[in-house]
């Protein structure tokens, strides 16, 4: 089965309202596409409306048009977060024994309908939005799009798979902490955060109502901006609602943080796109390296301060009453709120407060923020074995965001090898929303960045790249090692140059020792590629001396490769001046 994008909301908005298509016909292929994807992953609904449902809502949308009515998304098929109500749809928070059936729509899905969009169903969460990660569901858990042993990122988990897999064009979710970027980022999309009260959060299931954000997914940034045209603005349902207003920047001088407080958590193929993000920006921008500190002390006051007593809140009843209908991490999370005191609370606050003042400065000297959306990505199986501390770690560079009062929309900057996405956000003061859209579009069409890798639609076979300096070069005595293994060729390159090259002494056959050096030189190197498995009984056959470590190639990238032990350098000869082992091969 192949599943082929959907056109985008701004295509498909002008298809119905000029006549070349009508929203009975886009419904029809989104049906199609949204049944077809069952078979690959029906985890990412909660609840659907029904193929007749939404064909009698397109019919009334064409005759919308035929009356000449002026509908910025006419036709456009969207889904919805499924802590966000709906009229006809229960809203569950992904908790059936929290579940309701309200009486109307939240006030960003009644813009959205009432400007000809039509919503084809709700989607899965990590429950009560608490959670980066997306496996905390009663309802299944949502996988990667590209890899289905990675996370989907969360909490607006089923949200960002639909936009991912091309079911619908746009999606809401909501952010808290992080639950509108971190999974655009893993799944290749834009994920916009407005600045608090912009989009109207009545019809919410709170998880701290105070900072709570509704966002949108989208394949680019044009649907995002036509998203935010329809939605934003003053809400009187809504008491943390506030008047529209603009704030530019000029985006010439861009906040990162100082390296020695950059987190990848061992993912070095995200440290290698990060830094490729930051090379892209700096060609237009002054790359400004900030303390962070001060970052970092108010985003662990989310989970580790008061503010997790809001999450308490927003579900007390049910924690009370019901707690064993509670997700098991969840009620872990949130149960933690029943002791703190208003004293906690206070002196929270007043030190957010003094946090939030200090983040202000930021804006004196520089524009923006471009922080990496998250440092790395993981398993669903590791996120299952450690819920708490690995999710925390996706929230690193993110849980800071609303506490401080800041916009943030997210934006692709890569693949990984294991095709999961990169991103990076940026981030401004509040009311900076167009201006970062702006903004990233700008660093897109920069980045020139690949067209993502194909969906998932089976079990990814994981592949890991190995760089061979010596004997296992092609033509050499152990090159048949690699061939063995269905070892893929990919590229003939160099080291960084940080490496020394020895000839081993009495090794047979005949060996090199690559090692680390300040005074170093680009060292010729072969990639191959091999799956998990191969790479592991390979790795397994590796003599002493010599080890399989982390290779710095001349473009700044990471591979796994042969390293040395020092021992291995006794009674060895520098080669390095020769240019490679196979100079050193051909001299006898």
């Amino acid at each position: 089965m192949s599943m082929t994008d959907l056109r985008s909301a701004t295509e498909i908005a002008d298809a119905v309202a000029t006549g070349r298509s009508s929203a009975a016909a886009i419904m029809e292929e989104a049906i199609a596409r949204i049944e077809r994807y069952d078979a690959v992953q029906p985890a990412i609904w909660i609840s659907r409306a029904s193929p007749d449902i939404l064909r009698e809502a397109a019919r009334r949308i064409d005759a919308r048009i035929a009356d000449g009515e002026s509908l910025p998304l006419a036709g456009v098929p969207f889904a919805v977060k499924d802590n966000i109500d709906v009229a006809g749809f229960e809203t569950t928070a992904a908790c059936p024994a929290f579940a309701y059936r309200p009486e109307r729509s939240a006030t960003v899905v009644a813009r959205l309908e009432q400007a000809g969009a039509i919503c084809v169903g709700k989607t899965n969460l990590d429950q009560f939005a608490t959670g980066l990660v997306g496996v905390r569901s009663p309802y299944g858990i949502p996988r990667n799009a590209y890899n289905p042993d990675y996370v989907s990122g969360g909490s607006s988990s089923g949200s960002s798979i639909c936009v991912a897999a091309g079911l619908v064009p746009i999606a809401l979710g909501t952010d808290t902490a992080g639950s509108g970027r971190v999974p655009a980022a893993f799944n290749h999309l834009i994920g916009f955060k407005p600045t608090k009260g912009r989009w109207s959060t009545d019809g919410l299931v709170p998880a701290c109502r105070s900072i709570d954000c509704i966002t949108v997914f989208a394949h680019d940034s044009v649907d995002a901006r036509l998203a935010d045209a329809v939605v934003a603005g003053f809400d009187p349902r809504d008491p943390w609602s506030k008047p529209l207003a603009h704030r530019g920047i000029a985006a010439s001088r861009i906040g990162v943080p100082r390296k020695d407080q950059r987190a990848f958590f061992g993912d070095t193929q995200s440290e290698t796109l990060y830094d490729r993000a930051l090379a892209t920006l700096g060609r237009d921008a002054e790359i400004v390296e900030l303390d962070i500190a001060p970052l970092l002390e108010a985003a662990r006051l989310l989970y580790g301060g008061p503010w997790v007593a809001e999450r308490t809140a927003a579900i007390a009843d049910l924690l009370r009453d019901n707690p064993d209908a509670i997700d098991p991490t969840v009620r872990e999370v949130v149960s933690a709120g029943t002791g703190m005191s208003a004293v906690e609370l206070w002196n929270g606050i007043y030190r957010l407060a003094e946090l939030k003042r200090h983040a202000d400065t930021l804006w004196d000297d520089v524009d923006m923020l471009a922080f990496p959306t998250t440092g790395t990505i993981y398993r669903v199986r590791e996120l299952e074995a450690a819920p708490v501390a690995l999710n925390s770690n996706l929230g690193f560079y993110t849980n800071f965001v609303n506490l401080l009062d800041m916009a943030a929309i997210a934006v692709p900057a890569g693949a990984r090898s294991n095709r999961t996405g990169f991103g990076i956000t940026l981030i401004g003061p509040a009311d900076t929303d167009a201006a970062l859209i702006d903004a990233a579009q700008n660093y897109l069409d920069a980045a020139e960045l690949p067209p993502p890798p194909p969906l998932a639609e089976e079990t990814i076979v994981e592949r890991v790249k190995l760089a061979v300096v010596g004997a296992h070069l092609k033509d050499m005595p152990l090159h048949w090692q690699l061939t063995s293994r269905d070892a893929q060729f990919i590229a003939e390159t160099t080291t960084a140059p940080s490496y020394r090259l020895y000839a081993m002494a009495d090794s047979t056959p005949p060996k090199p020792a690559l090692a680390y050096s300040a005074d170093g030189a680009e060292i010729p190197v072969e990639i191959y590629e091999l799956d998990v498995a191969h790479f592991g009984s390979f790795t397994a056959e590796v003599p002493a001396p010599l080890a399989i470590g982390t290779v710095t190639l001349s473009d700044g990238s990471s591979v796994k490769g042969f390293v040395a032990e020092p021992r291995a350098l006794d009674g060895a000869e520098d080669i390095t001046h020769l240019g490679g082992w196979r100079a050193f091969i051909a001299q006898g």
